[in-house]
């Protein structure tokens, strides 16, 4: 008879964003003449780059014609965007090869599939709060996580201390708080990912929103961390690529385990799993590594930053404890008078038609705090916070 993966009943429902929906819903069919300004979503706002669109439908147009035609692509990526990728590596000044640069559909994707490479045995260490999908990936394959809570006290960037695991998820800068490892945070969990064997899940999403030169956008910028650590990267946040998927994964040619070579591990998993990412999306990539495509990725960046900036004056006039803002795109607060954290999520629909996203959602040591988005439109962003001012200074 078929088993099936019962790790599946040890999930918990995926109440956050559904509850969310089914609020707002149900406040919208109560008021439908009143607008709703939507501060919680992670998806962004504003179109691909022109350079990035213009090669996309250069791209199509290769594929009408039998001479620049292409069917399935390299597994591991086109050779065009992986020596593309490495060389903005080697810009900051960070030494990866192209053929330790492997292109995926995603980092969504990546973060589960990576999972192949580890047996179940190995737990899995979760900073927490987190992204629900570390912790719902390591159900899934029947493996015990380590819950590493953190809060105001650390600034929600904790340190190994005497942490007991074998994977280390390390999300910087962070979704949802905003926090950001400094190198010498950093440092201390490569030396201690390399003392035990473990290997730390570097997801580097976000990287983009670093303006501080002081902190490190890739974990192999620190000593030590090619012996112990694989960086999953995104082009959703960083050039508007949520509708259109690709992300990349770094695995260096020195990470070994047990004997076996992750890198050439990944090459077969590749190579068994998928058929590669399309032609035309790899050819829009490889336009966000050109000169032309980092400034016109930054200039969008920086809308989101300001964004961002308009939301943390607020919360600084009002007093209110945030992380995040700078060098990331979420705006991490303290709910105000005490409030559950859904109980905020309330308020805010309620009296201002202000959405956020309740911190219970990402960890129990997530409730009392609220996710901020600044991926919202610019006008929409101002009116919110000009809502939230007027209501919390009551």
């Amino acid at each position: 008879m078929l088993i099936p993966n019962t790790n599946y009943n040890q999930l918990k429902q995926s109440y956050l964003f559904h509850n969310i929906a089914l609020k707002v819903n149900d406040f919208q069919s109560r008021h439908p003449d009143k607008k709703i300004y939507r501060l919680g979503i992670g998806d962004v706002s504003l179109p691909l780059c022109p350079c990035v669109c213009e090669q996309l439908h250069a791209a199509v147009e290769d594929q009408a014609h039998a001479e620049t035609f292409h069917g399935y692509m390299p597994e591991c990526g086109a050779p065009f965007l992986r020596e593309a990728v490495a060389k903005h590596y080697k810009a900051r000044g960070v030494n990866i090869s192209d053929n330790e640069v492997y292109i995926s559909s995603g980092a969504s994707d990546e973060l589960g599939d990576i999972l192949d490479l580890f047996d179940k045995s190995s737990a899995a260490l979760v900073i927490e709060p987190a992204y629900p999908a570390y912790v719902d990936a390591n159900i899934i394959a029947g493996r015990k996580i380590v819950h590493l809570a953190c809060g105001a006290y650390n600034s929600f960037l904790p340190e190994p201390g005497d942490a007991d695991a074998d994977l280390i998820y390390i999300c910087s800068p962070n979704n949802p708080t905003g926090a950001v490892f400094d190198r010498e945070k950093l440092a201390k969990w490569v030396r201690y990912a390399n003392e035990r064997g473990a290997v730390i899940l570097f997801d580097a999403a976000y990287e983009a929103f670093i303006e501080d030169e002081a902190l490190p956008h890739s974990i192999f910028e620190i000593e030590g961390a090619r012996t112990c650590a694989i960086e999953i990267c995104s082009l959703s946040k960083t050039a508007g690529f949520t509708g259109t998927r690709l992300g990349y994964t770094v695995i260096p040619k020195e990470l070994e385990r047990g004997g076996m070579n992750l890198g050439e591990m990944w090459v077969r998993n590749r190579t068994t799993k998928t058929n590669g990412v399309s032609y035309i999306i790899q050819k829009g990539a490889a336009a966000v590594f050109t000169e032309q495509g980092q400034k016109q990725i930054h200039q969008n960046i920086n809308i989101y930053k300001q964004n961002a900036k308009v939301l943390t004056q607020v919360f600084d006039k009002l007093g209110i404890w945030y992380c995040g803002g700078s060098n990331a795109p979420y705006v991490w607060i303290q709910c105000p008078a005490n409030m559950t954290s859904w109980e905020f999520f309330d308020y805010l629909l309620n009296e201002i038609q202000v959405i956020g996203t309740p911190g219970a959602g990402f960890g129990s040591c997530g409730e009392g705090y609220f996710r901020f988005s600044s991926f919202a439109d610019t006008q929409d962003t101002e009116i919110a916070a000009q809502r939230i001012y007027q209501l919390l200074n009551k």
